[in-house]
């Protein structure tokens, strides 16, 4: 299936790890040209590299901070061009209201409710003007099934998940779509390194990890492939009547009930 995306321009920010460089890798594939953002200028790097040997794409790397909101300013104003913008960078520390330190709760909003809505206010305007374009913001399925012992993920996801959905139903009023994705738990480098400690820590043996996600759907956790190709089949005409919606790619997990 062609997925029309060559030669557009896409954002992904947290781009240089994890689900973000699935979906670079993914949209890249496609021929889609591809601005990377995350923190760490080295990281980026070795991302850029491992891009452009495999596909013949332009890729432009973005380093800083954008839980910083002049950060976050300056790079959707270098990217207010691009056909895609997929907000994916942050992560929201596990803890109850009043076990999390104040400090992290707002750092990690920041980052990720602020970050995602920082640079919609950037980007999605100049999508308006040309009638043309998508945002596509990757959440977590805690906006879905809030807990206590992770109250600021999941009220950032559920903010974040309403955000997508107010602005996807006026989005094709000008010809933009935007879309939420709320992602299983997934075998990112990050995570298969938190279940390898978990094993160690439980197990006697890293490699016993698997272990620990057979009560997951399917017995394991999603690949970054599949989140990935979710990602990019939604950002392509493709999927031009999807808007306003948030997507689980979850195995069915958020209607799961307890046994």
């Amino acid at each position: 299936m062609d997925l029309k995306l060559s030669g557009r321009a896409a954002l992904i920010t947290g781009g240089s790890r994890g689900i973000g460089f699935g979906v670079a890798r993914s949209l890249a594939a496609e021929g889609c040209n591809l601005h990377l953002a995350s923190r760490t200028a080295a990281d980026l790097e070795a991302a850029r590299d491992k891009l452009l040997a495999a596909h013949k794409v332009e890729v432009t790397i973005h380093a800083g901070d954008l839980a910083q909101g002049e950060t976050v300013k300056r790079l959707g104003q270098a990217c207010r061009s691009v056909d895609i913008l997929v907000n994916n960078a942050g992560a929201i520390p596990q803890g109850t209201l009043v076990g999390l330190d104040e400090k992290d709760w707002r750092a990690s909003w920041d980052l990720k409710l602020f970050g995602f809505i920082g640079l919609a206010r950037e980007i999605y305007p100049a999508m308006c003007e040309r009638r043309r374009g998508v945002i596509l913001n990757i959440i977590g399925g805690a906006g879905e099934r809030p807990s206590s012992g992770y109250i600021a993920g999941g009220m950032a996801n559920a903010a974040l998940m309403a955000f997508s959905r107010a602005l996807g139903v006026e989005g094709p009023n000008f010809g933009v779509r935007v879309i939420g994705l709320n992602p299983s738990a997934t075998a990112t480098e990050r995570g298969v390194m938190r279940w390898r400690n978990q094993a160690q820590k439980d197990l006697g043996d890293p490699e016993r990890w698997r272990e620990l996600t057979k009560g997951f759907p399917f017995g394991r956790p999603a690949s970054v492939e599949e989140i990935a190709d979710v990602v990019t089949f939604l950002c392509s005409d493709r999927a031009s009547y999807v808007t306003g919606t948030v997507i689980s790619v979850d195995g069915g997990n958020s209607a799961r009930t307890p046994r």
